[in-house]
């Protein structure tokens, strides 16, 4: 069964969908709709995100990076293989473009696409891990709006790394390590490389350079000076505020 979504707000969204579904039709493909984007195929649907998701075994996205973000973030924990199609401006995660749905759908259908398995962020704050994320990009600890450098402590699996005096700090999967990571000066990780990369944003020390660490590791952030104003960000979103 495949599931098709889509960011119904895109310019072009309704012409997309209605091809989608029209190719997925000339297939014999069955497949759902989530209700907000089945209504731009003139169609009916009574099923959510989360709904859609279950009941697929694929799940096929239109939209662009940030539409993917979304959908992981709203998914959380198990979502299906998703196969993106790019119908906004960054399309750095989708597979193919607007105008490759029939190759996309013939692609489907027929089982000629490679699964990347992609690894998550796990990311708990505070002491106790009482709020709970899960990213595919990056988790981002960054100043708040006054210009001046924060001071923040890393340990890897209980081993004190270092202190960084930076804008703010970024781990990234190595999906993430092509985003914001990479844009500061990080590695470009491959997706089956089983790791994460530390990257300093704008770091005061010469020295402080991105440090790839392996994917289960436990890494602890935290503010090394009182009253600073910090701020955590998953795939920029989840913003909350360190005390």
């Amino acid at each position: 069964m495949i599931g098709i979504v889509a960011h119904v707000e895109k310019p072009g969204a309704a012409d997309a969908v209605r091809e989608l579904v029209r190719c997925l039709d000339a297939g014999g493909a069955e497949y759902v709709i989530e209700r907000r984007t089945a209504l731009l195929a003139g169609k009916e649907s009574t099923l959510s995100m989360a709904g859609t998701a279950a009941a697929c075994s694929l799940l096929m996205v239109l939209g662009g990076d940030g539409t993917i973000l979304r959908v992981v973030h709203q998914l959380n924990d198990a979502p299906p293989p998703l196969f993106g199609i790019n119908i906004g401006s960054l399309g750095f995660l989708t597979c193919l473009g607007r105008d490759e749905i029939p190759l996309a759908v013939e692609s489907v259908l027929t089982g000629r696409f490679v699964l990347s398995h992609r690894t998550l962020l796990r990311v708990e704050t505070g002491a106790g891990g009482e709020l709970l994320f899960e990213g595919l990009n990056e988790v981002v600890m960054s100043r708040g709006e006054r210009s001046q450098l924060v001071k923040i402590r890393a340990a890897i699996d209980g081993e004190i790394l270092t202190e960084y005096h930076a804008d703010g700090l970024i781990v990234a999967t190595p999906t993430g390590s092509t985003a914001y990571s990479l844009s500061s000066g990080g590695p470009i990780l491959m997706p089956d490389s089983g790791s994460l990369v530390i990257t300093p944003v704008c770091p005061h020390v010469l020295t402080n350079r991105s440090v790839v660490v392996g994917d289960n590791a436990r890494i602890v952030l935290e503010p090394s000076a009182p009253g600073q104003d910090i701020f955590v960000n998953v795939d920029g979103r989840d913003i909350h505020r360190m005390d």
